[in-house]
């Protein structure tokens, strides 16, 4: 008896520990991050050895596109943990720009090199190709060392994670990574692969990571079954994989009492999917706590905005030029200045324009605080003193009711709060209440089905949101959307296209040769009703905007633009693609303008 006693403790002990030794084997998510860079070194390593030995361009493109699907496995730590390397792996194949301090530097990584080999390979760009798979590979060194030593807490995992799939949506799927190979569609299958993978490393037994598993499958096996870049339904692939993936992490995250990061974003660390009503947090891009978004200062805000003695000769407010029955805007090719001369620009919208941290066409102005000011004080525009603004509200009781309301804090209204309450009015201009937006939250019926051909070509064959990026539309860059950016796209002077705009745009402000013609590209949402456009009203229509791109922008027109960012190919649109497209553009219409 006493045999079986001790031979029963001894298997209970042996599987004990046994599963105690079995636990500590699993591969940590650093550990496996490691072993991913590992892998995607080796495809480098592969890549250099067909470039050194003279292969064929299908050999080189094939073990290029493989070194992508390599990459992408990581992408999700590596963009989230490291994205000052990041951005030259995998960045645009443009200057990186520095403009505080007036500096460029050039791109490295896929892009640059996918431009190398594709559509035609030259061998004499083989030195130039070896130099930048050289930076590549130190890249991945340094990628190792920092993995290393830095700690990975589950929550920072679960964050990148989620950030992730908001990437896929925003630029993995629009073709923003592979803009000429157009290899997108299968790479954003590569992406998803992470998701269960790195899950099961903090809870393998969990319910909803077999779900999530089955839903990234299901996911990549519509990938698989549909990849033609052009043919892609983004539509279907958000709404019915996409976002059910977003929606069951932020489950898992609940499920595992996981908190979230405390960071300063502009998406809220609360939302399910990206297009959540409340998904964005104007409060990112304030420049202190105290300038903090209240509705005490939105309606403080709304009185000074349609204030005219704020001007110079009491004639003007905010709203002459930003009516809102156009969606703050006001209809004209430029508006008038107070000498009765034409204005040089085309008056934006307001609406989402708290959404992005440069304002002005030439993004002189950082923030709405110092774009109200730069309005006020502007001799042409309104040409009113701020020293005397707020001389007279300290003398007004309405005023000084409202300030205290706003201000609880101050014991009389200060200059500063007058900036600050009429950026919050223009903060609390951002609805998401458009039909595009209903249909992202489950409305399946709220898009007819020429408005979702014009989505998926808004995002795939015609490349608008390379640029304008969903779902803000503007030039806020996701998934992080911190930095705010410009293009050159060769405007013309007039709709005739006779001629290139003259106007610098940030070259004025920065003289670098990257920037002339620089403009900072503004949001489509509510683009139905705030024509006309560009930063000269040359068009009155969308119907003109889309010809401009389908043509090529301003290199397309015969224009010499040596720095235009915008692709200068032709999109070869038809002219049903054409209609599509502007159809979809008006779904992203506000409900209060439609």
């Amino acid at each position: 008896m006493k045999l079986k006693y001790f031979t029963f403790l001894f298997i209970l002990l042996s599987f004990f520990y046994s599963c105690k030794e079995s636990e500590a084997s699993k591969p940590t998510v650093k550990q496996e991050l490691l072993v991913d860079l590992n892998k995607l070194s080796n495809e480098i390593s592969q890549f250099q050895k067909l470039v050194t030995s003279n292969s064929s361009q299908k050999e080189i493109v094939a073990q290029f596109k493989k070194s992508r699907l390599a990459y992408k496995k990581v992408e999700w730590a590596i963009e989230y943990f490291i994205p000052e390397t990041a951005r030259f792996m995998n960045g645009p194949a443009l200057d990186e720009m520095e403009l505080e301090e007036n500096r460029s530097f050039e791109p490295h990584g896929f892009q640059v090199m996918e431009e190398m080999i594709y559509p035609e390979y030259n061998p004499e760009s083989k030195e130039d190709l070896t130099r930048e798979l050289n930076i590549f590979q130190a890249n991945i060194k340094q990628l190792k060392s920092t993995f290393e030593a830095i700690t990975i807490s589950d929550d920072y995992v679960l964050d990148a994670i989620q950030q992730n799939v908001f990437r896929v949506i925003a630029l993995g799927i629009t073709g923003f990574d592979s803009p000429i190979l157009q290899s997108s569609i299968p790479e954003a299958s590569q992406s998803l692969i992470s998701i269960p993978e790195t899950l099961e490393k903090i809870n393998a037994n969990n319910k909803s990571v077999s779900e999530l598993r089955e839903l990234t499958k299901n996911a990549q096996k519509y990938c698989t079954e549909n990849t033609n870049f052009n043919a892609f339904n983004r539509a279907i692939f958000i709404s019915e994989y996409l976002n059910p993936i977003s929606k069951k992490l932020k489950t898992f995250q609940k499920e595992e009492n996981i908190k979230n990061v405390k960071k300063s974003s502009p998406l809220k660390p609360t939302i399910e999917t990206l297009f959540d009503k409340d998904a964005f947090d104007v409060n990112a891009f304030v420049l202190s706590k105290e300038y903090n978004f209240t509705k005490e200062k939105a309606i403080l805000g709304e009185k000074l905005f349609y204030d005219t003695s704020l001007s110079k000769n009491n004639d003007r407010s905010c709203a002459t030029c930003h009516n809102p029955e156009k969606a703050f805007t006001d209809g004209l090719k430029t508006n008038i200045s107070l000498t009765g001369m034409n204005l040089p620009r085309n008056t934006p919208t307001l609406t989402y324009a708290s959404l992005q941290n440069a304002q002005f066409w030439d993004m002189r102005q950082l923030d709405l605080e110092k774009q109200s000011v730069d309005v006020i004080q502007n001799k042409d525009e309104m040409h009113g003193s701020m020293e005397n603004i707020h001389a007279k509200i300290q003398l007004d009781k309405e005023y000084v009711t409202l300030f205290k309301k706003a201000y609880p804090k101050i014991s009389k209204p200060e200059a500063w709060q007058i900036q600050n309450a009429i950026a919050s009015y223009v903060r609390s201009l951002n609805a998401f209440d458009s039909r595009f937006d209903e249909y992202m939250r489950g409305n399946k019926n709220i898009l007819n089905n020429e408005e979702i051909e014009g989505m998926n070509l808004f995002m795939g064959k015609a490349k608008c949101a390379t640029c304008h990026f969903t779902p803000l539309f503007n030039g806020t860059v996701p998934p992080s959307y911190s930095k705010t950016e410009h293009e050159v796209i060769g405007t013309p002077s007039e709709a005739s296209g006779k001629s290139l705009s003259p106007d610098k745009g940030r070259y004025i402000y920065n003289q670098m040769p990257q920037l002339v013609g620089a403009f900072k590209t503004p949001t489509v949402r509510n683009a139905a009703v705030t024509a006309p456009y560009m930063h000269n009203g040359v068009f009155k229509t969308l119907e003109e905007v889309v010809s401009f791109y389908n043509k090529g922008g301003g290199i397309g027109l015969g224009y010499e633009v040596e720095n235009q960012t915008l692709p200068f190919d032709k999109l070869n649109l038809s002219v049903k693609e054409e209609k599509a497209l502007v159809a979809f553009m008006k779904t992203l219409t506000d409900k209060k303008y439609q």
